[in-house]
């Protein structure tokens, strides 16, 4: 299993969010085990998507998330895969048109989104709507993208 892995998804395995339902933070939890045993983990070559896990979360401290982002980034290195996304002269990624509602996509989520063009792999997330709110559009550009916590999405398409 090969996966792009948005942050909050290591933030809600964390129970930093208290937004999340006590299922999802299972399903990320689960997620993050699985992933640590057996999966790949595809981060950018330019480190952006390091960086931001170094950002929001905190390495050798209590949580599944931080344990997860530490392990790949140390032991399980092995099964961490770097692409090259490229950004244009005005720092859009080249690999991510920005489209018809991609125009609202969250800046920060986009590098998530060209990682996963690029690598022909799905994104995992766990509490962020905007995957959901431009879900069409991503689907059309390539972007696959795991929703962990499927008892979330149905609370936020009642909204």
């Amino acid at each position: 299993m090969r996966y792009v892995v948005d942050t909050n998804v290591a933030v809600v395995a964390n129970g930093q969010r208290s937004d999340a339902t006590p299922e999802c933070r299972i399903a990320t939890i689960d997620f993050l085990e699985n992933m640590m045993t057996s999966g790949t983990l595809i981060v950018d070559l330019a480190g952006e998507v390091e960086a931001e896990y170094k950002k929001n979360l905190s390495f050798g401290q209590p949580g599944v998330g931080n344990r997860f982002i530490q392990a790949f980034l140390t032991t399980a290195s092995s099964r961490l895969t770097r692409v090259d996304i490229t950004k244009n002269r005005q720092g859009e990624f080249t690999d991510f048109p920005v489209t018809g509602s991609l125009r609202r996509f969250d800046q920060s989520d986009r590098k998530f989104a060209a990682l996963a063009i690029r690598a022909k792999c799905p994104v995992a997330n766990a509490v962020d709507t905007d995957w959901l709110e431009h879900l069409t559009d991503l689907t059309a550009i390539g972007v696959v993208v795991e929703f962990l916590c499927s008892t979330d999405v149905k609370k936020w398409l009642k909204k």
